[in-house]
């Protein structure tokens, strides 16, 4: 019998975690076990998209850009491995598996798993938003790199700063309720964003470019460079807030 895009996501994600973390005891370390990850995750990803949807195209981070995305009508974005620096210290739950699925102009179905917590998150069913609690609002950032635009909102609304790991982590810390929004400029692609929105999105989350335009995805340029994430009683204000530091 065959299953929705959504369980093929999740199939895909939850193979790519089921390579991933047994190599963290592998006894390999630093770059090598980042390529190591990388490549299982891939491997894994792609099997399950080769059995479940052979039709369909595959644009990947791991792997050389395949010109018919541009006229396909299904296109796989996964990024086998995000968050690498995070994956190599074993202290370390931040790093994300991610699957989406782009059909016809726009993200339909996405799994993004966090393997170091046992967790895959879905669009269908959407993941309940929760209450945010009491206390300042967080804002989710590069643990290497937080923007000038994060800290104006943190200025604005009187916020902290989150420091956390992969893209896909962050994105999903706002809709498991970590933080009450992400915001991040200066660089990133396609697959770091594509399945950690979709998932937003179905969790009723507000998703843009840091100038509140739209996020397009399968252009024919990878890089997709800036990104916000919030919870939609926030948004106004950390997009005036984000406005006013550019």
């Amino acid at each position: 019998m065959s299953i929705d895009d959504t369980a093929v996501a999740a199939l895909a994600a939850r193979a790519a975690a089921d390579a991933l973390v047994p190599l963290r005891s592998s006894g390999l370390t630093g770059r090598p076990l980042g390529d190591a990850g990388d490549a299982a995750g891939q491997r894994a990803i792609v099997a399950v998209l080769a059995a479940e949807r052979p039709d369909d195209v595959v644009f990947s981070e791991e792997a050389v850009d395949d010109a018919r995305r541009l006229s396909a009508g299904r296109v796989w974005i996964v990024d086998p491995l995000d968050g690498t620096r995070e994956y190599g210290n074993p202290e370390r739950s931040d790093w994300a598996v991610h699957v989406a699925l782009w059909a016809d102009g726009d993200l339909v179905a996405a799994a993004v798993a966090l393997p170091a917590l046992g967790q895959v998150h879905v669009t269908d069913p959407a993941p309940p938003l929760p209450p945010r609690p009491d206390g300042p609002v967080r804002i989710a950032v590069s643990r290497t790199r937080p923007p000038a635009e994060a800290q104006a909102v943190a200025a604005a609304l009187g916020g902290e700063l989150v420091p956390l790991g992969s893209a896909g982590y962050k994105t999903l810390a706002v809709v498991r309720g970590e933080a009450d929004a992400y915001v991040h400029s200066g660089g990133m692609y396609q697959w770091d964003s594509a399945a950690p929105v979709a998932v937003a999105r179905a969790a009723g989350l507000v998703t843009c470019r840091l100038d509140g335009s739209p996020l397009v995805y399968n252009r024919p340029d990878p890089s997709l460079p800036d990104l916000v994430v919030t919870r939609p009683e926030l948004a106004d204000r950390v997009l005036a807030a984000v406005r006013s530091a550019r």
